[in-house]
């Protein structure tokens, strides 16, 4: 039986850099065929359908300190924050979508307390330190939880990480240029056999994700 590149094998793989698990509603999205798409939140014509556009631009920003551009596209460039506003509107229920939004307000709370300034309005320095600085205590929090890990709430910052991963190696730029993948001449396909994937890459150890 071949090893494939496809859906669940990059939940797999996300659950890995997560320490173990993703989210069920964040599971449900991705097999139900959320998906990013390339620049889907830099053009002009898309407007958020659950986040407010203030919020989507600080998610945007958010993912894109996560997994910047470098010599291969970064979050921003396959359109983590639709798709993100995509899966918090269709896979997360009630309770999941408001934990997120105050999360998120908390995380701008915290820049106003910090520099006096909004979040987007920080130098990229400042901003890229701030999400190191929310993100580490949070991720070693859940490193050393002893509760079940279907009774853990996960925090925004550690939400914000899972569903930007899973939207990024899940997009075509994301399987095409940053995981183990060699197209064949033809278009891209979502499940590729790893025997013949190759590009030199692999997950999480030659890509510029940060965190």
């Amino acid at each position: 039986m071949k090893t494939v590149m496809n859906r669940r094998e990059a939940i797999r793989r996300v659950a890995l850099l997560m320490g173990g698990v993703v989210s069920a509603p964040a599971i449900l999205g991705v097999l139900n065929g959320c998906s990013a798409e390339p620049d889907a939140d830099a053009g002009a014509e898309w407007k958020p359908a659950f986040l407010t556009p203030e919020q989507a631009a600080l998610v945007a920003e958010v993912a894109e300190i996560m997994i910047p551009r470098t010599d291969t596209p970064g979050a921003r460039d396959v359109g983590i924050a639709a798709f993100i506003d995509t899966m918090l509107k269709d896979a997360y229920p009630e309770d999941g979508q408001q934990r997120f939004v105050a999360g998120l307000a908390d995380f701008e709370a915290h820049a106003l307390r910090e520099h006096g300034h909004a979040f987007l309005a920080l130098e990229p320095g400042q901003r890229a330190a701030m999400v190191r600085k929310v993100h580490d205590p949070a991720a070693e929090a859940e490193r050393q939880s002893t509760l079940p890990r279907n009774e853990r709430r996960r925090p925004f910052i550690l939400t914000m990480k899972e569903l930007t991963m899973l939207g990024y190696f899940t997009s075509e730029p994301g399987a095409t240029q940053v995981l183990q993948y060699r197209p064949v001449p033809g278009a891209y396909h979502a499940c590729v056999p790893l025997q013949q994937a190759g590009n030199g890459k692999t997950w999480a150890t030659e890509t510029s994700y940060r965190f």
